[in-house]
């Protein structure tokens, strides 16, 4: 299992939902993604984009400056794109 990290600071919403999306699309099954995100809307919006494709999310870190995401790619996701 291997983790990749995407660092999203900086990044307001729907960027950090949208890059997410696109970053999973090239995790295997069983592998992680790592997002550090700065924007408090992204706890809202990246559960509910990991609910869409089937995956697992799970809120590792939550500061008042930083919220650090661990997706765990599910083996077959729901949302084929």
């Amino acid at each position: 299992m291997t983790t990749t990290k995407l660092d999203l600071t900086g990044l307001k919403c729907p960027l950090p939902a949208l890059k997410t999306r696109k970053a999973l699309k090239s995790v295997l099954p069983g592998n992680f993604l790592e997002v550090h995100c700065t924007d408090p809307l992204s706890a809202i919006d990246i559960p509910n984009l990991i609910r869409e494709t089937g995956d697992k999310v799970e809120i590792t870190e939550r500061g008042d400056t930083r919220i650090v995401f661990l997706i765990e790619k599910a083996e077959s996701s729901a949302a084929q794109d």
